[in-house]
């Protein structure tokens, strides 16, 4: 008996009597499950092999070519044994292996793996459109007719070369392959990509190419983190003819790919974490701490620190019985004056956070945040490729100088923000991808610095339908004053080592943000429902005091509420929301409500500034100020000077009239017929 005979029988001896820890034939019936569903492949725990017979798990690792095409078929036996009939319908049996043990990361293969069976994880960041390969080819010869198969008895490889001759004749000639007739297997191809929190400062992400097949085509979408298990291969270098340069490019086939289906698997907490974790929670004073650990080099901001330890816990996601889906993510923006540390504290944002992407408004491309369609220059396939958004997914997407993107690219993340996935419809590839992420943005005012006169819509180069996604906004003005000693003595300090440290570490605030959002999901309590309802009952009433009012608040702010006290509940790993996490969630609310939502011409909360960029006041004044030249032009024109006049008695300043014109104008509403002299389109 032969040594690849005797590892055949211990397998198979694995399958039928390997007993699991509830004492069930884990592999038996397994495979009973997959013959009985007429699936193609049997999914074996690497360590349970391990454990059964070492020297075969080693040779399977060390030879997969030569192994698996072998286990594969006393496998396949094996299943005809349970049910004759299913041999006719599947032709072979995929053994797949998970859990393997011998893992890389991307950045450390080597030439001394090729030919092995490895593990690596990382994300799967391009893939092309399901193709067809084939796997036995028959041909037949034109001169006497024959049809035979080739090459005789085996697989295609790597190349689909013609026969020089026919079996039968033994003539040459030329041959046609029979499409028709040949063995076909699904193939497509994958770039993996290591995980943004695993390349070094500086440094290129290093990537790979993944062949699948069979029923593993379509187990991944661009943007799913994957572990992949697989057989390192070599093929020659793109653009290189054959026989050239002797240099190679590694790519992998596939035998199993695992995707992570829950987020921040990649942290890992030990026991002892867990205690650690556990006990910091204990602690009445958690929320505050943790708060104080968000950029302690930076000297105050306590509420912009507070909106970003919310974002970085988040609310609950949740799925309603409709199919209609809520967001928990919850997004800021920060909008400041220069000097003022925002670029620090979005760094620390991105170092924190289990798992973020951070990237700049004037380095991203509306392709670059959500997804392309790119064509591979030596194949011509067309690629589906992941973008910043859809990488982040299930995490935090840090943009610094989102007031620097161009209007074009700024549209791209409207949907990604509220609908949480990104849509794209290129070359023929109509496909949507995940983006869960939230969104912690930061831009520089309009004027350069912050004008305390005008709205925030006025101050900041973005649309009102980005600024109305953002749950919380805050502004960052840089004014002389009481405070300037303090800032100074925390700055000096800072560069002496002697202040900046956390209450904490960063390590385990990683850890904590990590374990909170993987296990704990807090629910309302009637107490805080209550309290949100009453809070956004009370602002409503405020828009029908008289005609006048303006709207202070919308059914977004309330979901907005409703996360913001989510996440005060799992930053305590509560799975209760409770009255004192709604107060909290509410006040935060109301201070972004007062400094950015407020007309600054009324004085009253106006939602309007965010939801639409003009304040109901300015919006009633343009109204008017249209009605008048209306009125005043008659078949001809209205005069300036008369529509000033008309605005005047109508309590509308010269200037404000002035500029409302000029808007109307630059908008298209209005044209001037003659000098002075406008008329309504």
């Amino acid at each position: 008996m032969t040594l690849q005979e005797d590892l055949g029988d211990s397998f198979v001896d694995f399958l039928s009597n390997f007993v699991d820890d509830k004492g069930r034939k884990k592999y038996l019936e397994a495979l009973r499950e997959v013959v009985a569903t007429r699936r193609r492949s049997l999914y074996v725990d690497f360590p349970d092999l391990l454990t059964h017979n070492v020297d075969l798990a080693s040779r399977i690792v060390e030879k997969p070519r030569v192994m698996l095409p072998a286990l594969e078929e006393r496998l396949t036996l094996v299943a005809r044994g349970i049910d004759e009939d299913y041999t006719s319908s599947v032709r072979r049996v995929h053994l797949r292996f998970t859990e393997l043990s011998n893992s890389f990361n991307l950045r450390n293969i080597r030439s001394t793996e090729v030919g092995k069976l490895i593990s690596v994880e990382g994300i799967i960041v391009k893939s092309t459109p399901i193709k067809e390969r084939v796997q036995r080819a028959l041909f037949k010869h034109l001169e006497c007719g024959a049809e035979f198969e080739w090459p005789e008895g085996g697989e295609v490889g790597e190349f689909l070369e013609m026969p020089s001759q026919c079996p039968l004749c033994r003539k040459g000639g030329h041959f046609r392959l029979l499409t028709e007739k040949s063995e076909m297997v699904d193939w497509q191809r994958a770039i993996i990509q290591e995980r943004p929190e695993e390349v070094p400062p500086g440094q290129l992400p290093r990537q790979m190419e993944v062949i699948m097949e069979d029923d593993l085509v379509d187990s991944t979408r661009p943007g799913d983190r994957a572990k992949v298990v697989g057989i390192l291969d070599v093929k020659q270098e793109s653009g290189i003819r054959r026989g050239m340069r002797p240099i190679f490019d590694l790519f992998m086939r596939a035998n199993s790919v695992e995707v992570s289906q829950k987020v921040l698997d990649e942290v890992l907490i030990s026991p002892e974490d867990e205690q650690r974790i556990r006990r910091l929670s204990e602690d009445p004073w958690i929320v505050d701490k943790v708060v104080a650990s968000i950029a302690p080099s930076i000297y105050g901001h306590w509420e912009i620190k507070e909106a970003i330890a919310l974002s970085l816990f988040g609310g609950e996601p949740k799925s309603l019985p409709d199919g209609t889906k809520l967001r928990g993510d919850i997004h800021v923006l920060v909008v400041g004056d220069p000097g003022t540390a925002k670029s620090q504290m979005l760094q620390f944002t991105s170092r924190v956070a289990p798992r973020a992407i951070y990237t700049t408004g004037k380095g991203s491309t509306a392709a670059g945040l959500t997804a392309a369609v790119v064509r591979d220059k030596q194949s011509g396939d067309f690629f589906l490729e992941a973008g910043a958004m859809v990488i982040a997914d299930g995490g935090v997407a840090v943009i610094d100088e989102i007031d620097k993107m161009r209007e074009e690219d700024r549209v791209a993340i409207h949907e990604a923000m509220e609908q949480q996935t990104v849509s794209i419809a290129k070359a023929g590839i109509v496909a949507k991808l995940n983006a869960r992420a939230a969104v912690v943005a930061a831009g520089n005012p309009k004027f350069g610095r912050y004008i305390q006169e005008r709205g925030v819509a006025e101050n900041i180069n973005l649309p009102a339908t980005i600024l109305s996604r953002f749950d919380l906004i805050f502004i960052l003005r840089d004014k002389p004053g009481e405070t300037d000693s303090l800032l100074a003595s925390h700055i000096l300090g800072s560069h002496s080592g002697k202040v900046g440290i956390p209450p904490i570490q960063i390590e385990l605030l990683k850890k904590y943000i990590a374990f909170a959002r993987k296990f704990v999901h807090p629910v309302l309590s009637d107490e805080a429902k209550q309290l949100l309802l009453d809070f956004f009952v009370e602002m409503r009433r405020r828009g029908e005091e008289s005609q006048d009012s303006p709207i202070a608040i919308t059914a977004r702010q309330l979901e907005a509420l409703i996360r913001i006290s989510e996440a005060y509940a799992r930053m305590s790993l509560r799975n209760v929301v409770l009255k004192q996490d709604a107060e909290r969630a509410v006040n935060l609310v109301r201070v972004f409500l007062e400094r950015v939502g407020i007309d600054m011409e009324s004085g009253k909360i106006d939602i309007d500034v965010l939801m639409t960029g003009k304040p109901k006041s300015v919006r009633d004044r343009t109204v008017k100020i249209l009605e008048i030249i209306e009125d005043l032009s008659g078949d001809e024109c209205a005069k300036l000077k008369e529509i000033l006049e008309e605005a005047s008695r109508e309590g509308i300043e010269q200037k404000q009239a002035e500029r409302i014109i000029l808007e109307l104008r630059r908008n298209g509403e209005i044209f001037e017929k003659s000098q002075n002299c406008y008329r309504k389109v």
